[in-house]
């Protein structure tokens, strides 16, 4: 039995009916506050951002050397072993060099006997001088005489006197020149005994600088050859190394290079001790390497208290460009797009969702920079972005960047 048209009509009506009111339903469901889903914001705010550069380096002795003994002897005392810190002077080992003690008594015999010589040289040109004084004193009388008296002295006389005068002259110049040399001899023995013992002081091996010795080859009695040749084979005392001072050497890439400069201060972290240093570029090569494209540089970390270690490794950073209070975002509230341009999701006007596009500047670890497209203390969705669609009504909740995180 076919149902007429009145039956037909009325059955659509009702189904129409059911329907809208099935949609205005779910519409107000969708509107309605209290059903509406969390959202994650931060506020758009006024910051300082900066652009670092982070490179891993290795911490290195300010200086490091082998100590060598400068004239061979044998370890008589020993001050120190590895670990051992020291301060510049402080005594390491003491040589003993019985053959060197003997020519320093030596040279000092060769001194007295030297003194002798003078001191006789000295008086024998006293004698000749008093002899040349009266020759020439009796000489110069006779002479003054016969000028006017003639003859009253024999001109044999006179002679006589003039060769004396002569002789006696020549005995002075004898004794001069006998005196230079007494005189030449002595400083000859005794620069023969000061480089003797400037020879035996170095018989006593001292630190040349503040630092830890890190190794030791010899202990007492052990021979020790002079370290005076290039000879790899000759044995150190031990090896010391300044770590009051430490040298980070960090290769610079190339963009990075026009930003850094000598006296420039940067943060050195430490991971292994958890804690961030200041440092300073004290150095640069000025040349970058065309294998690898980049620059040396060298940072000094001061190490007062030796909690830092050579060998351990630190990251410096380097700032590279600074944008001062400028508009930004955490890096997790903007969906990138083209270089410098990305999109964020606005929380606007009664709490629905806006798609905004934004133009993006400075970008540091944390924050991006905002150029163009939102204002101070706006709202904009922090984190994923694909569970809301523009429009939506969401219930924001202010989170921090770490909190959220």
């Amino acid at each position: 039995m076919k149902p007429n048209k009145t039956g037909e009509l009325l059955i659509l009506l009702l189904f129409a009916g059911g329907t809208a009111g099935c949609g205005a339903a779910h519409k107000a469901e969708a509107d309605n506050p209290a059903t509406a889903p969390t959202a994650a914001v931060v506020k758009v705010t006024s910051q300082d951002l900066a652009n670092e550069l982070e490179i891993a380096s290795e911490f290195q002795p300010y200086q490091e050397i082998e100590v060598y003994a400068k004239v061979a002897g044998y370890i008589q005392k020993l001050y120190v072993d590895w670990g051992s810190h020291v301060k510049q002077g402080d005594p390491l080992a003491v040589l003993e060099i019985p053959e060197l003690q003997q020519q320093l008594m030596q040279d000092e015999a060769s001194v007295r006997g030297s003194e002798g010589n003078l001191d006789r040289a000295k008086e024998e040109l006293n004698r000749e001088q008093s002899i040349y004084n009266v020759a020439h004193l009796t000489y110069t009388r006779m002479a003054d005489v016969q000028k006017t008296r003639p003859d009253l002295i024999a001109q044999q006389e006179i002679d006589v006197a003039q060769g004396k005068d002569t002789e006696a002259n020549a005995g002075v110049a004898s004794a001069k020149a006998a005196l230079a040399a007494a005189e030449q001899a002595l400083q000859v023995s005794k620069a023969a005994l000061e480089k003797d013992r400037a020879m035996y002081s170095y018989s006593r091996i001292t630190a040349p600088f503040d630092g830890v010795v890190t190794q030791i080859y010899a202990y007492t009695g052990a021979l020790l050859p002079a370290g005076t040749s290039s000879d790899k084979s000759s044995l150190a005392l031990c090896r010391l190394s300044q770590n009051n001072l430490l040298r980070l050497v960090i290769p610079v890439p190339e963009r990075a290079v026009p930003e850094i400069h000598i006296g420039q201060k940067i943060a050195v972290k430490v991971t292994t001790l958890n804690r961030t240093l200041e440092g300073q570029i004290v150095r640069i090569s000025d040349q970058i390497d065309t294998q690898t494209r980049t620059m040396r540089a060298e940072v000094h970390v001061q190490n007062p208290k030796d909690d830092l270690v050579a060998g351990m490794y630190a990251s410096v950073q380097i700032p590279l460009r600074r944008a001062m209070h400028v508009l930004a975002v955490p890096v997790q509230a903007v969906q990138p797009a083209e270089e410098g341009k990305g999109a964020v999701l606005l929380v606007g006007e009664g709490n629905k969702l806006e798609r905004r596009n934004v133009t993006l500047g400075l970008q540091s670890a944390t924050e991006v920079e905002i150029t163009s497209g939102l204002q101070e203390n706006q709202l904009v969705v922090f984190g994923e972005q694909a569970q809301f669609r523009p429009g939506e009504l969401v219930s924001p909740k202010l989170v921090t960047p770490s909190a959220a995180e």
